[in-house]
């Protein structure tokens, strides 16, 4: 068996990328007109899926899921650490911080 991930897997998770890129996009209320900042839900859905998304393309396309779970963790840890600054950021001004 080999330690790369097949064809198939490859696939789907390109499949439920782009999904997911709907997901945000449609959140994001990329179809309206005008501009205007987006709500709270909104952007915690489009962080949600960012995350996951992530989670899918370090686990599959660079293949840490036969890494050691120091790699895994120390990634992972930095995907959430940046989607949390982000997220930080977009919700303090809203929230009067």
């Amino acid at each position: 068996m080999t330690a790369l991930p097949g064809t198939r897997r490859l696939l789907a998770t390109w499949l439920t990328l782009m999904g997911l890129t709907l997901v945000a996009m449609l959140s994001a209320r990329l179809d309206q007109g005008s501009w205007a900042p987006l709500p709270l839900w909104s952007a915690a859905l489009v962080l949600i899926v960012t995350g996951f998304k992530a989670q899918r393309l370090l686990m599959v396309y660079l293949n840490l899921r036969a890494a050691t779970p120091a790699w895994k963790g120390t990634f992972m840890g930095l995907v959430i650490l940046t989607l949390a600054l982000i997220g930080a950021g977009y919700a303090a001004p809203r929230l009067g911080l």
